[in-house]
């Protein structure tokens, strides 16, 4: 079992920064990708930014220059720094993680989000 928790959200003006964080913790042998989702009021949970083990990266395309991800493998963590925020990154982040078990088990875990408002 693996928990993610993510930290750093809230309330932004635009053009503003926050970081949102997230620690994995659990029974966990590696973890392959890591990233972020997020779901806007009235669509569906989509895809902001995505990192691999080994630091590739790949972000949606609105989001591309103003935000960054990042990770730390000895620390089960990744993270979101998002600059330049605009009224429409509003949304409930979450966090994800493929994890890969002792056992040869992968599965994908989700964060219980966290809210990110950005005002005009």
């Amino acid at each position: 079992q693996v928990q993610l928790v993510e930290s750093g959200g809230g309330l932004v003006q635009a053009g503003g920064s926050l970081r949102l964080s997230c620690a994995a913790s659990g029974t966990i042998f590696t973890i392959n990708n890591m990233g972020w989702y997020r779901q806007a009021p009235g669509k569906q949970r989509g895809l902001v930014a995505l990192i691999s083990r080994g630091d590739s990266t790949n972000y949606v395309d609105s989001v591309k220059g103003r935000f960054t991800i990042s990770r730390d493998n000895a620390k089960n963590t990744v993270a979101l720094q998002m600059d330049s925020l605009k009224p429409e990154d509003t949304a409930v982040y979450y966090c994800y993680a493929n994890v890969i078990h002792s056992g040869g088990v992968s599965f994908g875990y989700w964060g219980q989000g966290t809210q990110v408002t950005v005002s005009s």
